[in-house]
């Protein structure tokens, strides 16, 4: 969600902010946990306050609580869709793939095939307006039990939609190991569904990537920077050959350096990483700064060219289209060189 929306629909519902929607969103700011959890990583982890911390933060959670509060009707879910690939657009994006969680519950009696199809029509719309592509993926939220990721998957399949491509795994690493979802991710594989998963991002360990790889049977990963705590693991990431979506910029400020430290390592393992942008509206950031703190870190043009390619190949396009898009994109960047 774009900040002006969110400062446009809070008034409309009556909601008083503390501070100015710009403000707010570029103050989130979420505290890492016990620093001892992270003391003997291999990138080393910061243990305090960063120089980049906000002077008042706003922790994501609580930030999100006040979004999906005021987002009230399938219209405001149409516009903050289409904003998305609106701000997207204006920094080269071509093709754009979003999470969405579980009905709110002021959403419920719309019903899963409308509330899906209001952001589809966002989609629709921006397709038609900036000649992009997009998809929608399905998120569980990995703080809620099996049973429960089950029945949203069963919700997600008994409605099938052109735009859901798949299915991801997100909120805090440490609320639920991703074991708890196998059958929720073998739910989605029957139904030709692609999937993903936040993983190896807050626990120090490389076990749950593997999880991931092996038992949710993942076509890409999301994040995955403890990856770099086992060299077994690392050798059986990079023959997989799976996909790594990364992201330097996070809500926790303290953490940004060792993100950015642990995707160069990352590349210099051969690892196949691709850029992502996270929520660029709420952090904020854009797919192009993401690029751009990398080559800042002396990632080579013909490299960062290399991921945005991979970028294209790991997403959850129809094959036609990606073949299409690659082509597309070949010629583009041999236009640039020339």
């Amino acid at each position: 969600m774009q900040a002006k929306t969110f400062g446009e629909l809070a008034r409309r519902a009556g909601l008083e902010l503390p501070e100015s929607p710009e403000t707010i969103f570029a103050s989130i700011n979420s505290f890492p946990p016990d620093p001892e959890l992270y003391r003997n990583t291999r990138i080393p982890m910061p243990t305090g306050l960063s120089d980049i911390e906000p002077e008042n933060s706003y922790s994501l959670f609580k930030v999100s609580e006040w979004v999906r509060e005021v987002v009230r009707t399938e219209e405001d879910l149409t516009r903050i869709t289409y904003e998305a690939f609106e701000e997207a657009h204006k920094y080269g994006t071509w093709h754009l793939e979003m999470s969405f969680d579980e009905l709110p519950e002021h959403f419920v009696e719309i019903g899963y095939d409308r509330y899906v199809d209001a952001m589809a029509q966002g989609i629709r719309k921006a397709e038609k307006d900036f000649g992009m592509t997009g998809c929608l993926l399905a998120a569980i939220d990995r703080s809620r039990s099996g049973e429960e990721a089950l029945a949203w998957v069963q919700t997600v399949t008994g409605y099938p939609h052109e735009y859901v491509a798949g299915i991801g795994l997100d909120n805090l690493e440490n609320s639920g190991a991703p074991e708890k979802f196998v059958a929720a991710y073998a739910l989605a594989g029957q139904f030709g569904l692609k999937k993903t998963a936040h993983t190896s991002e807050h626990v120090p360990s490389a076990q749950n990537a593997i999880t991931c790889i092996e038992d949710l049977q993942c076509d890409r990963l999301d994040h995955g920077y403890f990856i770099l705590e086992d060299d077994d693991v690392i050798a059986q990431v990079k023959e997989s050959g799976i996909a790594l979506s990364c992201a330097s910029t996070t809500s926790r400020r303290s953490w940004r350096p060792w993100r950015t430290d642990s995707i160069l390592a990352m590349l210099d393992a051969g690892l196949n990483v691709l850029v992502a942008s996270d929520d660029p509206g709420m952090f904020p950031t854009t797919l192009v700064n993401e690029y751009r703190i990398l080559a800042e870190r002396g990632v080579s043009k013909q490299k960062l060219t290399e991921m945005a390619r991979a970028g294209f190949e790991a997403s959850w396009l129809s094959e036609p289209e990606k073949a299409a898009v690659l082509v597309r994109f070949d010629e583009h960047v041999a236009g640039l060189n020339a």
